[in-house]
């Protein structure tokens, strides 16, 4: 844990979670505040949820059933790829596959959203329409999409806290929050168990899966939130496939991304990648650990269903991460950025499930605060 500013006086802001949101959050509130503190349970930043996912930078095409979710993926896309342009990777041909059965829409759908929502798509030409099973795939498009490196990100925004002069207290876990004027943060440190207290004005809540955790400990109302146990399989595949990324829409079925800087590929399958589903009261029933045992297997032996020369493809790892949204995101696909705030404290709680759904939590966080605010020190 670092040692922090101690004259008596709160925090103006402390953002707790280190990952992608907390972080941009902190520099965000940097811009208003004097007092401003990140705290991060994990010994650095950006280790968790920011890193163990696909690493897809979203521009629309994901989202055919929830087009507010598809704009608002558009118009954060090229921001996210501007800010941060060292570490996305475009160079590879991103193909967009429509099943003829089993999907929630057909390839005439798909062009006729494109069009709505201004992705382009252009017909995969023979070569790589070839790669595909005709009899399962209806039609391919060439699409427009990136990932990050997570860790050129964290490497980023580490500098960019040092240079705003945001203490970053690492290691640290909070067990509860006193809410109150000001609020009382109750602390300990991971490796030491040494105990300690933090008073803020401002609390914002950014520890994604752990969210209600959180506010169950704090005694205040819980989000309405679904986790998932999540395997994202990192692979080699073959010669041919390493510059392409494959995604088949719209249901039951897989895609397979770079996964820089491994030189790997990504690979998730909707129906094998969550290993276990739960709201807290339902974890909390649950008496064993979940297994962990790699879902491979069964991903690729449904992938070359699609795509026959998958058969190369050599697992190498799995990440695991407990994935969390809104209930109602199975239906309609939704991915909001969602906040809660506990005005008499003004206790924040953040959840994103797309990292660059920041945008609107920002947009939604400026909105809401006091127009007048404590001025940054020099």
């Amino acid at each position: 844990m670092q040692t922090l500013p101690d004259d008596g006086e709160p925090f103006d802001a402390i953002i707790i979670g280190g990952g992608f949101y907390g972080v941009t959050l902190a520099l965000a509130l940097r811009k208003r505040f004097g007092r401003v503190l990140l705290i991060e349970r994990e010994n650095a930043l950006l280790k968790r949820a920011s890193f163990a996912n696909q690493a897809r930078v979203h521009n629309g095409y994901h989202y055919p059933r929830s087009i507010l979710t598809a704009l608002r993926s558009r118009q954060n896309y090229r921001r996210f790829c501007d800010d941060f342009p060292t570490a996305i990777d475009n160079s590879f041909t991103q193909l967009y596959a429509i099943a003829r059965r089993l999907s929630k829409v057909n390839a005439q759908q798909y062009e006729r959203f494109c069009r709505r929502i201004g992705a382009r798509i252009t017909p995969a030409p023979k070569d790589l329409r070839g790669l595909f099973d005709d009899d399962l795939i209806e039609a391919v498009f060439i699409a427009e999409e990136s990932v990050f490196d997570a860790q050129v990100i964290a490497r980023s925004l580490t500098e960019s806290l040092e240079h705003e002069r945001v203490p970053i207290s690492v290691s640290t876990h909070v067990d509860r929050i006193d809410m109150g004027s000001p609020n009382l943060l109750r602390i300990r440190n991971v490796s030491s168990g040494e105990e300690s207290k933090l008073q803020a004005r401002k609390v914002f809540n950014c520890t994604y899966s752990s969210t209600n955790k959180l506010l169950a400990v704090s005694n205040t109302p819980l989000m309405p939130l679904r986790h998932e146990l999540a395997e994202l399989a990192l692979v080699q595949v073959p010669d041919h496939l390493k510059n392409i990324g494959i995604t088949i829409m719209d249901g039951p079925f897989f895609s397979m991304m770079p996964f820089p800087p491994a030189g790997l590929h990504s690979f998730s399958h909707v129906r094998y990648t969550p290993h276990l589903t739960w709201t807290e009261s339902g974890y909390a029933q649950t008496a064993t650990p979940p297994d962990r045992t790699t879902n491979f297997t069964h991903m690729l032996r449904d992938a070359v269903r699609y795509v026959p020369s998958l058969a190369g493809t050599r697992y190498v790892q799995s990440l695991w991460e407990t994935k969390t949204m809104l209930p109602n995101s199975e239906h309609d696909d939704s991915r909001p950025a969602v906040i809660q705030r506990v005005r008499d404290a003004d206790v924040w709680s953040i959840v994103g499930a797309k990292i660059d759904g920041i945008y609107d939590a920002l947009e939604s966080i400026e909105a809401q605060l006091d127009p007048v605010s404590a001025p940054k020190s020099a």
